[in-house]
């Protein structure tokens, strides 16, 4: 039987910065178990109650390859001598079948991992955007509360967690590669549009004069995704390898903070809170229809039936949607 949480004292723990009750409290709020649950909604109320210094909250994103730890290595450690205190959240893919997770960006930020000023946190996506917007969001608060004064958000790199962890952040960092011609091509339009801040890594040897023409190429093209809006994403080069431009990546993220303002700051941060509210609700259904008595009971049938091909997907949804109503009335 697990022992229960004492929530005042993982508490005072996360205020005394205690790395391992800061560890504690986030295996707490990323858990799905019921007990769990509840505990960490006591204890995100408590540390809500702190008046806690605003941190500034950066989502990194980029292909696979493309340099996101090696950067955000470079970038954490000179955060951390010019005295911030750095929190990394590395959202990494889990596998669907099985919930497993590679949970290796320790490894890879050897320097940055046992730096006594960082804390490095891979946490599985576990499969569902709800869970990511769940777990690191409340992730985000706890290292807030912990002194962290900034927060650098990884996100897998693929699909929708990229628009999921831009929704949760201050600024979003897109990082990509020169390549040969067709640097464009695979650029999701949709990256374009959330990005705030775009750099092409890996600028260095060989491949810097290639990079340069790529952050022409990528200016021109936000010009044409993002108009005339208020703030034009700067494209900039940098190398996480060598540490060159890795400062000017930082100053352009400061750049967009003071773009935003106090006001514009805090717009942004009770939008993401209303919706972090339906993320909550829409991961709490998800939790319950899985958990669900009168589901389970037609579930093996409602499978059968589909695979069969007796019964239509949408056909398929509303019995199971039913058999939940059925048992919530």
């Amino acid at each position: 039987m697990a022992r229960p949480v004492d929530v005042a004292a993982l508490v005072e723990g996360i205020r005394d910065g205690r790395r391992a009750d800061v560890s504690r409290a986030i295996t707490l709020v990323e858990s799905s178990r019921a007990e769990h649950r509840a505990d960490a909604r006591e204890l995100l109320t408590q540390l809500s109650g702190f008046d806690l210094p605003q941190a500034t909250r950066v989502g990194i994103s980029g292909v696979p390859g493309v340099g996101k730890s090696t950067f955000i290595e470079a970038l954490g450690t000179r955060l951390t001598a010019a005295g911030h205190r750095v929190g990394v959240l590395a959202v990494d893919p889990s596998s669907i079948r099985t919930g497993g997770s590679v949970l290796g960006d320790k490894t890879r930020m050897a320097g940055l991992a046992v730096d006594p000023r960082a804390f490095i946190r891979p946490s599985p996506a576990a499969g569902t955007l709800g869970g990511v917007a769940r777990a690191t969001t409340q992730a985000m608060l706890v290292l807030e509360a912990a002194g962290h004064d900034v927060v650098l958000v990884e996100t897998v790199g693929v699909g929708q967690s990229e628009v999921t962890v831009a929704g949760m952040v201050d600024t979003f960092l897109f990082l990509t590669l020169a390549r040969t011609g067709d640097q464009l091509q695979g650029i999701k339009k949709g990256i374009l549009e959330i990005a705030d801040v775009v750099a092409v890594n890996k600028a260095d040897g060989d491949f810097e004069a290639g990079a340069r023409v790529a952050a022409r190429e990528l200016a021109g093209a936000l010009r044409l995704v993002r108009g005339h809006s208020e703030w034009a994403p700067p494209v900039v080069t940098c190398s996480g390898l060598t540490g060159a431009g890795v400062d000017d990546v930082w100053e352009h993220v400061g750049a967009h903070r003071a773009h935003l303002g106090v006001d514009g700051l805090a717009h942004k941060r009770a939008e993401q809170q209303l919706e972090f509210t339906w993320a909550l609700v829409r991961d709490e259904l998800a939790q319950r229809l899985r958990s669900s008595a009168g589901v389970a009971a037609v579930r093996d049938d409602v499978r059968r039936a589909v695979l069969a091909g007796e019964l239509p997907a949408p056909l398929a949804a509303d019995r199971l949607l039913a058999a939940y109503d059925g048992e919530t009335t």
